[in-house]
């Protein structure tokens, strides 16, 4: 006897859940993971936060760091979160070359992200920003900056290496369910870092 014909029978029986499927396995994890990783990015920004209100020589970020540099990292990683969209929305379809080329348009913007960041990281170095020390004002400004964009030019990175990971796997299978669930979830991810990424620039230049 069914499941559902057993609850029919006997009222104080309830039908059996349906299990969880590898999608909702993989989104699930994802889930759990950023929710974690959201905690460690707000208690970074909580604690950056703590310390400029605590310090009476706190430098102006607008001053020291400048922001244009900044606003076009901000809007090259926006506009990788638009072509995640299109190639989930090509995968769809199906159309699988145009979902290839917008994931490596995604990564690309990742990779071009580091390298503008890697660049901001060595002009201001060469300007005297230390994670020591720096000459205008708190010590704790130099080490609170690397930390956090450090941190999250990591995720960054490994968002990069997640993408062009999916790219190889797309590229391979032809199941197209399973390259979407897969490209799915990594979505996830990118528009997480994305998003975080808002609230850095946010705090850290804008502030």
């Amino acid at each position: 006897m069914s499941d559902a014909a057993t609850a029919l029978h006997h009222p104080a029986v309830e039908p059996a859940e349906a299990p969880l499927t590898p999608e909702s396995w993989g989104k699930l994890g994802m889930w759990i993971f950023l929710a974690g990783d959201a905690v460690g990015f707000g208690v970074l920004l909580a604690s950056y936060g703590a310390l400029r209100a605590g310090s009476v020589d706190w430098p102006n970020p607008a001053q020291v760091l400048g922001i244009q540099l900044t606003a076009l990292m901000t809007f090259l990683l926006i506009c990788s979160s638009v072509t995640m969209v299109k190639a989930l929305e090509s995968l769809k379809k199906p159309d699988l070359a145009r979902a290839k080329m917008f994931v490596l348009l995604t990564a690309l913007g990742g990779a071009i992200f580091v390298g503008l960041q890697a660049y901001e990281w060595t002009h201001l170095i060469h300007r005297g920003l230390k994670i020591f020390g720096n000459p205008w004002g708190s010590t704790l400004f130099g080490a609170s900056f690397f930390i956090i964009t450090g941190f999250h030019g990591l995720h960054v990175t490994g968002g990069v290496i997640y993408l062009l990971s999916i790219y190889k796997v797309i590229s391979r299978v032809k199941d197209m369910q399973y390259n979407y669930m897969v490209s799915e979830i990594a979505g996830l991810y990118w528009h997480f870092v994305d998003l975080v990424w808002i609230m850095v620039f946010t705090f850290i230049y804008l502030l």
